[in-house]
């Protein structure tokens, strides 16, 4: 194994590096994106048990907030929950961009990663061939040892290049797709809890404005 990477010139290091790099990117994200970890299940619960019971407090909406990346934008929502309906809302969305910015964390790298790793292979084929080409020029075509060098070089960084690029832009596609499934399923949530709380708030705030009936004198 070594001795192919030898083979395939400096040009490996950088194919090696992007190798490794997609690697952790793609590990890294599989365990971020888990649906368990961004939309917990019983958070929507557990949030609307506190708002009906009038137990929301500072201290809850801070852990919500640090619950989850739903409970990110829900915690939005909860901090103006006693304003109106639009002001309710873009604080949601505001939240919620910054949310879908740090789901896609590292997506950009690896899909440049994807994009370069067959440029580098494609470099080394060509710095492979001069090679080869000024092999023929020295020494002539009657010797195919001194020709070997140049054409594995161009073979062993292709190979490379793209042995890097199939599976980084697999899963660039999978995680990308995954953010995106994710994002509907927390706007559906958002928009949901958003919904209940408007009306939560307009029977409430109805309950307080009703006439207290007049007691009677003794």
């Amino acid at each position: 194994m070594l001795e192919i990477v030898q083979s395939g010139g400096w040009l490996m290091v950088p194919i090696i590096a992007c190798s490794v790099i997609a690697a952790a990117i793609i590990l890294e994200r599989l365990w971020t994106l888990q649906v368990q970890r961004v939309i917990p299940r019983d958070l929507t619960a557990q949030v609307w048990h506190w708002v009906k019971s009038n137990q929301l407090n500072p201290k809850h909406i801070q852990t919500i907030h640090h619950s989850s990346p739903l409970g990110e934008i829900l915690a939005a929502g909860l901090a103006n929950r006693n304003r109106d309906r639009e002001l309710i809302k873009e604080s949601i969305e505001d939240t919620g961009r910054h949310v879908v910015h740090e789901l896609e964390r590292y997506l950009n790298s690896l899909g440049t990663i994807a994009a370069i790793s067959p440029l580098l292979g494609l470099l080394g084929t060509v710095i492979g061939m001069v090679t080869v080409f000024a092999a023929i020029m020295t020494h002539g075509i009657g010797n195919p040892a001194v020709l070997a060098g140049g054409i594995s070089q161009a073979l062993i960084t292709t190979a490379a290049g793209l042995s890097v690029a199939i599976p980084s832009l697999i899963g660039y596609r999978y995680l990308r797709g995954r953010v995106d499934e994710l994002v509907v399923q927390m706007e559906k949530e958002a928009l949901k809890f958003m919904e209940a709380l408007v009306h939560h708030q307009r029977l409430e705030s109805r309950s307080d404005e009703s006439p207290k009936p007049i007691k009677r004198r003794a």
